[in-house]
């Protein structure tokens, strides 16, 4: 198999033109994830189709295009743009009631919504059929602010170079914010806490979260 893409958690190979497998090196919940990302397409919400799942493997739809990563470092001054169709991402998935059988993570009072707690640039693929999210691993139920605040501390504690970059990257986060209804401000001390018990952390995101746990002011993008 042709390994076509590796990310933290699971490696992506490549099985014909249709389908890809996604395996995770250290187990992972596919089926749970399986079953959301299904129950997910059947609501009308971007996500790969899911053709089967075994133990740690997850077989998927194979999508052709960038992600929206790959498309901010190719074409910069699409950061407005992009950042607030990320936004809007985050609405349409907290239209929608989280169901009975997904893990409460950050729960509110009784209204939870199904949460990605992941959804950065580098887990939306830009294809013809329009942004599609990938990645569902860490998603649960709970409150909306609590997913957005996690987009916003990871976006900020992300290692990247030179001082261009990381101006885009406080252009980002603006834009998510433009785009999206729901207020983060609530929950990212709590989200940043939670971020922090990540194993994948560099040293370098580490102590921003924890920057940011103690009190540090501004944008979480700064």
């Amino acid at each position: 198999m042709e390994l076509i893409g590796r990310g933290r958690e699971a490696d992506v190979y490549a099985l014909d033109e249709s389908r890809v497998l996604r395996r995770y090196r250290q187990g992972g919940p596919t089926e749970l994830e399986a079953r959301l990302m299904t129950h997910l397409a059947a609501c009308g919400y971007p996500v790969p189709k899911v053709y089967e799942v075994t133990g740690t493997d997850m077989v998927l739809e194979r999508l052709t295009g960038p992600t929206m990563l790959e498309a901010l470092a190719r074409r910069p001054w699409r950061v407005g743009s992009l950042g607030r169709a990320l936004g809007r991402l985050h609405d349409r998935l907290h239209a929608l009631p989280a169901p009975k059988w997904l893990p409460q993570r950050f729960a509110t009072a009784g209204d939870d919504r199904v949460l990605h707690l992941d959804l950065h640039p580098g887990n939306v693929l830009l294809t013809r059929r329009g942004p599609v999210v990938i990645d569902w691993r860490n998603a649960g139920a709970g409150d909306p602010a609590a997913d957005v605040a996690m987009t916003m501390v990871t976006v900020g504690s992300a290692e990247v170079p030179g001082l261009a970059v990381r101006l885009g990257r406080s252009l980002l986060v603006h834009s998510v914010r433009k785009g999206c209804r729901t207020d983060p401000a609530g929950r990212i001390r709590e989200v940043a806490e939670a971020k922090l018990a990540d194993p994948n952390l560099t040293l370098a995101e580490a102590a921003w979260l924890r920057r940011r746990i103690g009190g540090r002011t501004g944008q979480p993008g700064c």
